[in-house]
């Protein structure tokens, strides 16, 4: 059997991954799910819980699209091409809301 067709009969059967690494990965998610929750329940408060409630939102995401969505296994070139355009779109949201807060203030000193 050639390198050649190996390769066509693994692409033909598409990539195979444990059902033990879905386990794990539902188990963090779970557990960072019950994290975010105690957040609450332990009423914390100010950036702290603003903080950690996004920390772990963004680590469930991460999961989620790197493994359920099988970005961990795509070529590092389709990763850049999925994920940049969103995070520069994040980036220029972060430096319009700057914008906004100086030009609010500047019409707040201005005009009141």
């Amino acid at each position: 059997m050639s390198a050649h067709s190996a390769q066509q009969q693994g692409n033909e059967h598409g990539q195979e991954h444990p059902i033990s690494l879905y386990f794990k990965i539902w188990g963090l998610l779970f557990f960072l799910s019950t994290l975010s929750y105690l957040v609450d329940y332990f009423r914390v408060e100010s950036y702290l819980r603003w903080t950690l409630i996004l920390s772990f939102m963004f680590l469930k995401a991460g999961l989620i699209v790197s493994v359920f969505m099988h970005m961990a296994w795509e070529r590092l070139s389709l990763v850049y091409a999925i994920l940049l355009p969103p995070l520069c779109l994040l980036v220029l949201v972060g430096l319009m809301a700057t914008e906004a807060g100086y030009t609010l203030a500047l019409r707040l000193l201005y005009f009141h």
